[in-house]
């Protein structure tokens, strides 16, 4: 059994999260702000289909791309090189969630096995509020003036969580994560979590961890005193003003 959270109450501790399925810690709550800081500060997600209550999880192994030890393959880095493309940031975060809704291509969360069906109305319009407050932001790769790929997830501290990735061209989603890393890598961000095994995101360097090993990087990696912005504003490669 897990318990259900009603507003106020806390996250139960993760050592209670369910081994079957791995990771299931609550349900209830809701979607403000304040409720996913809290969450993803502790190393909690929300992750459910369109009719079924809020549910809370935290996977035990852990998911994690350290930027230092991204892998770009050949072939990628001659795309990166030679495909006419342009990476923006934060430049239409709400496509972005439609695109990984829609057609959910290149999942960052594994347990997302069908495309798209958990990027609900709610989801999407609680991380738009995140977005606007800073916290939330989009990679995108554009093509000839379209959105061919990109992801999006949640910058705290110097943490990024990845939530979603989605393709239109081949190698789109992999070029955003690419410019993403070398990104994070220049604001001193310290991991990136990737919260359940995928192959495409093990290809470009992300290993499964501990969730006591996640945990204790996480609670020094979230301890810092950085203003959230949007990374398309003045001032946004400023290290000091906003880490990850």
């Amino acid at each position: 059994m897990i318990p259900w959270l009603g507003r106020d109450d806390p996250f139960p501790p993760l050592a209670s999260a369910l081994q079957h399925p791995s990771g299931l810690l609550a349900a209830g709550a809701d979607l403000s702000p304040e409720r996913l800081l809290a969450a993803y500060r502790q190393g909690i997600f929300p992750w459910y289909a369109a009719g079924e209550p809020i549910l809370w999880w935290s996977p035990d192994p852990r998911m994690v791309l350290i930027p230092h030890e991204l892998k770009v393959s050949r072939s990628l880095a001659k795309t990166l090189r030679k495909r006419s493309h342009e990476i923006r940031f934060d430049s239409d975060f709400e496509a972005v969630m439609q695109g990984c809704a829609l057609r959910g291509a290149d999942h960052a969360t594994a347990a997302a096995s069908e495309a798209g069906t958990w990027i609900t109305a709610d989801m999407r319009a609680a991380y738009q509020r995140l977005h606007e407050l800073g916290y939330a932001h989009s990679v995108e790769t554009w093509i000839d003036g379209n959105l061919a790929g990109g992801l999006y997830g949640v910058a705290i501290g110097r943490m990024f969580y990845g939530e979603s990735m989605f393709t239109r061209v081949r190698d789109a989603s992999k070029m955003a994560m690419v410019h993403l890393v070398r990104h994070l890598q220049r604001q001193g961000c310290g991991m990136i979590d990737c919260q359940m095994h995928t192959s495409h995101l093990a290809s470009l360097g992300a290993r499964a961890i501990p969730r006591s090993e996640f945990s204790l990087k996480l609670r020094e990696l979230v301890n810092y005193s950085i203003t959230p912005m949007k990374w398309d504003a003045p001032g946004a490669d400023n290290d000091e003003a906003q880490g990850c």
